[in-house]
């Protein structure tokens, strides 16, 4: 599984990245807009979901469960200061994907009772993408973190985040995680369209 984050940058808007990520191969797309305003927020967000349905991809929102409600989005995406999962659960409908940050064992407990259905578990090293970062992971903390979900039997898909380059894949992905998910990496890159096609290729070799 690899998920892209949307981004924007001197040369990007977020259209502009989630289409590039799209191009690429990628089939799981997250709008963050941190700092945008309700409505620049869902103007994007619908033209977003629409580009992901012409792609056939999975379509989440960051942190707002009312955009993702109104647009139709796949789910919703919560960090630990949005909106509990239980309640945007009642919001958006069993069927609605909803995902969690976690940086701790007992951050992923907390999200396996509330009934997320994926963990974005990170920051694996430091990234300016994202403000008032958690401890860092690392590799190790990817390792703990896999063997307590495992004598717990917690089966929820684990996705690493956060400053994730190419070259750290094939370490992140025998630690046992589901998945990565990449933003910075792909828009900085003079190919992103490739890039992307080089990450999914990645992942999917580690995965079988």
């Amino acid at each position: 599984m690899v998920q892209f984050i949307s981004h924007y940058t001197e040369k990007y808007s977020y259209l502009d990245s989630i289409q590039l990520a799209l191009e690429g191969g990628c089939r799981w797309i997250q709008l963050r807009m941190k700092d945008a305003s309700d409505q620049e927020l869902l103007d994007t967000a619908k033209q977003a979901f629409d580009l992901c349905q012409k792609y056939g991809a999975t379509f989440i929102i960051d942190d707002n469960v009312l955009a993702a409600k109104q647009v139709g989005a796949h789910g919703v995406h919560l960090g630990k200061n949005d909106m509990p999962i239980n309640e945007a659960r009642k919001i958006l409908g069993p069927e609605a994907i909803i995902g969690g940050t976690a940086n701790t064992f007992s951050d992923i407990c907390a999200h396996v009772a509330a009934g997320a259905n994926y963990i974005g578990c990170g920051p694996f090293r430091f990234t300016s993408t994202k403000k008032n970062l958690s401890p860092i992971l690392g590799l190790e903390g990817y390792h703990n973190l896999i063997s307590e979900c495992q004598k717990s039997n917690f089966a929820l898909p684990i996705v690493a985040i956060g400053g994730i380059t190419a070259d750290d894949i094939p370490s992140i992905m025998q630690t046992g995680v589901a998945g990565i998910a990449i933003s910075s990496e792909v828009l900085r890159a003079n190919n992103p369209v490739e890039k992307m096609q080089q990450i999914i290729k990645q992942v999917t070799i580690w995965k079988h």
